[in-house]
């Protein structure tokens, strides 16, 4: 019956052991997991900086700067004003003449409602 027990013992001593080697194998995929994620996010977090930074050189080269951009929208704003108001003063004369002729040579005539009343 000694001899039982004592093998009882063993075996529950050895099952002991195997836990606790399990239960630190676990620790250290769990520590290993930790590690490979926040490598992971390293990473992912270097790419997406170099993408932007290539992004970012990318729309310089074809798009060009928001100064660029504004100055040029400026640019050529000034320059269409410029032409209304050239076309403008080329034609002031001529728009004044006409509304003048067109408010003094009025034609007195009946209009064509009223003839078609009395009719």
């Amino acid at each position: 019956m000694a001899s039982q027990t004592q093998g009882i013992q063993q075996l529950l001593a050895a099952e002991k052991r195997a836990d606790e080697k399990v239960n630190q194998a676990r620790k250290r995929k769990a520590l290993k997991l930790k590690k490979a994620k926040e490598e992971a996010q390293a990473e992912v977090l270097r790419f997406r900086e170099e993408r932007e930074r290539q992004f970012k050189e990318y729309e310089k080269q074809h798009m060009g700067s928001k100064e660029s951009n504004a100055a040029l929208i400026e640019e050529t704003t000034v320059q269409k004003i410029e032409e209304m108001k050239h076309t403008v003063a080329a034609n002031k004369n001529k728009v004044i003449d006409y509304l003048i002729s067109q408010v003094f040579n009025v034609e007195a005539k009946v209009h064509q409602n009223f003839i078609a009343a009395e009719n």
